[in-house]
């Protein structure tokens, strides 16, 4: 269960609504899944993996534009050759740890299969960060059965946070960290849409962390909660996946992706040299079929003009994942007795409160 979300601590970002969950699942017919794996026998696991399904699974045979943009490349995401090379999202979307991206890969394509939800050509993106510091990595304790549990389990409405599914051991500005979600009601001249964010967070280090501008992170030193790591910073990285119902095409969505990075900076994320910042948006207003036999009619198409609402809104979404992982996330400790201190949020609210931030 979520330990809260950022705005129960009474602080509202940006100026933007949000959708009925403030997540990813405001954007009709997107799904997530997870599944966790928490165990110290036979070996110590804190891992897992979540799961994003565009258009309710049968992304496979109803393709959607898609974009990508690699902010700092010290990470993996699969399938995304033919996703640039197209502009078309072809799969649903696994995050995981770095260990073990390549079965979580195979069985996202297994699972898709089984429930013939793919069209006739499939590369599946997955995409990892790293969860070494409290998961046991030599043992890997994730299987193709936890994959496929949390395919099944992908449903629309509220989104579990914090030390859940890929997230479950990873690490933020030396705060536990994890998965957040947020979503924002975007009005344009061309109509009104829905643009959701999920993010898996292992990055950043304390004195850089932001919340609406205020510097919290040097706030709440090492003095008052330590840090997971035993000697300097261990900075990592972050996935963002950007969904929205808008109709646009590919090149728009990469635009879309390129923006997430500056929500990632407005909490305090820089792309430090070890950390894999990838960031992937899709956009369901259009279908391509898998198999179409002729031209396919595209409709209407959004005004590049148009996207300025767009292009403050994604930052708003981003800043607000991120902290709703890092609200959410509770203490854990793991492999070799190794801690990551959730974010105190009595903490967070005298700050804020200091700083004149709360609503």
């Amino acid at each position: 269960m979520n330990r809260a979300r950022i705005r129960d601590l009474g602080i509202k970002l940006g100026i933007y609504p949000t959708g009925p969950n403030n997540a990813i699942t405001d954007v009709p017919g997107v799904l997530v899944g997870q599944a966790t794996v928490i165990h110290d026998q036979p070996s110590v696991a804190r891992t897992g993996v979540t799961v994003i399904l565009p258009r309710d699974g049968a992304i496979g045979k109803d393709y959607a534009f898609a974009g990508f943009h690699r902010f700092n490349g010290c990470g993996e995401m699969t399938g995304i050759q033919w996703l640039e090379e197209t502009g078309l999202l072809t799969s649903g979307i696994a995050l995981t740890n770095t260990g073990q991206v390549g079965m979580v890969r195979d069985a996202l394509a297994q699972a898709s299969y089984a429930t013939d939800r793919t069209g006739p050509f499939y590369l599946p993106v997955a995409a990892e960060t790293y969860d070494g510091w409290l998961n046991d990595v030599t043992a890997p304790a994730l299987t193709r059965q936890h994959v496929i549990e949390a395919v099944a389990a992908a449903r629309s409405g509220p989104v579990d946070e914090g030390n859940v599914g890929g997230g479950t051991g990873m690490i933020c500005h030396d705060f536990k960290g994890g998965i957040g979600t947020a979503s924002r009601l975007v009005e344009t001249r061309s109509g009104k849409f829905t643009l959701g964010v999920l993010v898996q967070t292992n990055y950043g280090d304390r004195a850089l962390l932001r919340i609406d501008g205020v510097p919290v992170g040097r706030e709440i030193g090492f003095d008052r909660v330590p840090s997971p790591f035993e000697e300097a910073p261990q900075s990592s990285s972050i996935i963002v996946i950007l969904a929205t119902d808008a109709p646009l095409l590919a090149d728009q969505c990469r635009r879309l992706a390129q923006r997430i990075t500056t929500g990632l900076a407005r909490v305090g994320g820089v792309g430090h040299n070890s950390s894999g910042d990838l960031f992937l948006a899709f956009a369901t207003g259009h279908h391509v079929p898998a198999q179409a036999n002729g031209p396919i009619p595209l409709g209407v198409m959004l005004p590049p003009g148009h996207l300025n609402p767009f292009f403050e809104a994604v930052p708003e979404a981003v800043e607000e994942s991120i902290l709703n992982a890092l609200a959410a996330a509770e203490t854990m400790t793991g492999v070799h007795s190794h801690t990551a201190y959730a974010m105190p949020l009595d903490e967070v609210k005298r700050v804020m409160e200091q700083y004149r931030r709360l609503i």
